[in-house]
C-alpha cells in the first residue's frame, strides 16, 4: 500500500446535514474506522437532492470545519476534503454555479447521481451537459442502475463519453447481494472502474469497509489495478483542492 495511504470519495460523514451521521460523535467514530482501515485521505459527500437534501451550503461548511477539527485531534494524518453526491436534475449546471451542491474538493469533477429507474437517455444527457460545461462527472455507484445493469454497452458509451465510474465497496464486497457483486466484478475484470467508495452512513448501517475492498480488488484483479482506484485516480482529484 501506498505511504500517502487509501482514499475514500464517497461517504457520509458530515454531522447533521442528510441521512448518515446523526451527530459529531458518530462522525468521529466513523473517521476513526475509516483511519485503522488505512484511509489517511477522505472527500466528504453529503446529498444535495432538490426536495429531499436542501442543507444549506453555509451549515455544512459550519459542520465541515467541526468535523476537521476533531480529525486533527482524534486522527492525525487524516486530510479531510469537502464534496457533494449530486442527484441529478434539469437544473444542475446552474445550481453547480450557484453554489448549490460542491464540486469535489474544489475541483470540476461532480459526483453524480441518478435513481436507480432513471432511462438511458436522461443518464446520457445529464452527463453529457456536465462534460459540456467543463465538469468532469462521476458516475455514484452505478451497479444500482437498472440501465447500467442491463446494458453494459451503455456503460462503455459513457465512460467513452468522458464519464468517470464509481462502485460501492459493499457492493462488490457482496454485502449487497451477489447480484451487485457478480457485476462489480465484471466491471474490475474490464478495467472499467475508476473510483471505489465506501457510501457509508453510519457506525452500524452502511459502515465504511474501503480497507476490505482495496485488499479483495487486490487479491482477485492484481496490485496495479488496485492502487489506480484507490490511491491514484482518487489523487487527482486533489489538484485543484486549494481551498480546503
Amino acid at each position: 500500500m501506498s505511504e500517502e495511504g487509501l482514499f475514500d470519495i464517497h461517504c457520509h460523514i458530515i454531522p447533521s446535514v442528510d441521512d448518515g451521521a446523526a451527530d459529531l460523535k458518530e462522525a468521529e467514530e466513523l473517521l476513526r474506522m475509516e483511519y485503522s482501515q488505512g484511509v489517511r485521505n477522505i472527500i466528504l459527500t453529503p446529498h444535495f437532492r432538490v426536495g429531499m437534501f436542501e442543507t444549506p451550503s453555509k451549515q455544512i461548511r459550519e459542520q465541515f470545519s467541526a468535523l476537521k477539527e476533531a480529525a486533527y485531534k482524534i486522527t492525525p494524518g487524516l486530510n479531510l476534503y469537502l464534496g457533494c453526491e449530486f442527484h441529478a436534475n434539469m437544473e444542475m449546471i446552474e445550481m453547480l454555479k450557484k453554489g448549490y451542491g460542491a464540486v469535489m474538493a474544489d475541483s470540476r469533477y461532480v459526483l453524480t447521481e441518478f435513481s436507480g429507474r432513471a432511462p438511458a437517455s436522461y443518464i446520457r444527457e445529464r452527463l453529457y451537459a456536465l462534460l459540456l460545461h467543463g465538469y468532469k462527472p462521476i458516475a455514484a455507484h452505478v451497479e444500482r442502475y437498472e440501465a447500467v445493469r442491463k446494458n453494459r454497452g451503455f456503460l462503455e458509451e459513457l465512460v467513452d463519453m468522458g464519464t468517470l465510474i464509481q462502485i460501492n465497496a459493499d457492493s462488490l464486497l457482496g454485502i449487497e447481494g451477489f447480484g451487485a457483486k457478480r457485476f462489480c466484478g465484471r466491471l474490475l475484470k474490464a478495467e472499467m472502474v475508476h473510483f471505489v467508495g465506501s457510501d457509508c452512513h453510519g457506525t452500524v448501517r452502511r459502515i465504511p469497509r474501503i480497507g476490505k475492498a482495496y485488499h479483495y480488488v487486490q487479491k482477485k484483479f492484481g496490485k496495479k489495478y488496485a492502487e489506480e482506484i484507490f490511491l491514484k485516480n482518487p489523487a487527482k482529484l486533489l489538484k485543484d483542492a486549494v481551498r480546503q
